[in-house]
Formats: C-alpha cells, structure tokens, sequence
C-alpha cells in the first residue's frame, strides 16, 4: 500500500532553491497581501518544509524585500531601455517609456501590486526602496529632457516624475478598468498626451 503524503521537493541548487520560494511567495503575497500571508502556505506552496524556507529567508518580510528588490529592478531596466534603444528620438523616446509601464503592470506575476499597491508602505525598508526607485526613474527621463531641452536639473526632474507618475497611474488605472482598448492603443493615447506637453518645449539650439 502507498502512502498518499506528498512528496517534498527533491534537493536542488541553492540558486534555483531561492528562485522557487520566491517565485511561491509572489504568489502568496499578491493573492493574500504581506500581513494576511503565512510563512506555513510559501513554504507548501514551494513545496519544502519550514526549516528550509527559513534556511534561505529568515522571517517574512526578507522574502519581501528580496522580491521587491527584484521587482525595482526590473521597472528601472525596462524605463532605461525604453530611453536607450530609441535612436535619439525623443517622441519614440516617450512613447516607450510610457509603454514601459504598460509593459510592467501586465506583467503574469502581478510584479507591480508589490511596487505600486504595497501594504506595507509604512515600513522604512520599503519605502526606502519605493522612494529610491521612483528617484531613479524619474532622473533618468530627466537626464534626457535636460540634454534635449537645456532645462536645469530641478526643472527636468519635476517633469521627469510628471511623466513617470502619469505612466504608471494611467496604466494601473486601465488595467484596473479592463477596458476594451488595446495596451498599444492606450499606451499610444497617454503617450501622446505626454509628447504634446513635452514637445512644446524648445530643443537645444533652435
């Protein structure tokens, strides 16, 4: 006669260990938000015992922080690609960047509820994180805006986070609206929105 208990994951790679609790605590996180989520349901969603959960995360909110971490990251790559790869155009410089955080907000894993929708806000190692990452962002579309414009870092800054904040909000809001319009087309009407403003600003020598 066989047993009927389920059978723990086999050992493997310390790499791919942690790749898989996290992968199991997203999961966790986004479906029941950080306080109502427990250490017990990662660790059987993950398939391990307790003790090897803890061997990689010791307490909740480490595993938090990491995915996070790599959340952030991610945001940060895909608004820097965005600005990078676009030949020096700044409409189809917009027009990725906004389409960035459409990009981000429909992401399978639901990466954005931790960045934007977070619960624990009012934890200082989150909004540390939180703070630096829209910092980040929003210099990066400055330094473009400074060096196409001629505008002084304040000024820039103030209209690189206008146009970040703008990004990620009306992405949220038409993911959030399950509208019938399209991602590109709802991407292409805020980023035409965003162009008109910026691009009314002169150019450097002309």
């Amino acid at each position: 006669m066989t047993s009927s208990t389920p059978t723990r994951s086999t050992r493997m790679p310390r790499s791919e260990r942690r790749a898989q609790l996290l992968e199991a605590a997203q999961a966790v996180f986004v479906q029941s938000g950080y306080h109502a989520a427990a250490m017990d349901e990662i660790a059987e969603r993950a398939g391990v015992s307790k003790p090897v959960l803890y061997q990689h995360f010791p307490g909740k909110l480490d595993l938090y922080l990491a995915l996070l971490d790599t959340h952030c990251e991610t945001l940060e790559q895909l608004v820097r690609h965005a600005l990078e790869t676009t030949d020096g155009d700044n409409e189809v410089r917009v027009r990725a960047t906004v389409a960035a955080y459409f990009d981000f907000v429909t992401r399978e894993d639901a990466s954005f509820r931790m960045v934007f929708e977070s619960d624990l806000t009012s934890v200082p190692q989150v909004r540390a994180r939180l703070d630096s990452l829209e910092m980040t962002c929003a210099e990066a579309i400055s330094d473009v805006i400074a060096e196409d414009t001629g505008a002084d870092e304040e000024r820039a800054l103030l209209l690189g986070s206008a146009l970040a904040g703008m990004a990620q909000v009306a992405a949220r809001h038409w993911l959030a609206q399950d509208s019938g319009i399209p991602e590109p087309e709802a991407a292409s009407i805020i980023s035409m929105l965003a162009w008109r403003g910026l691009g009314s600003f002169p150019k450097v020598g002309d």
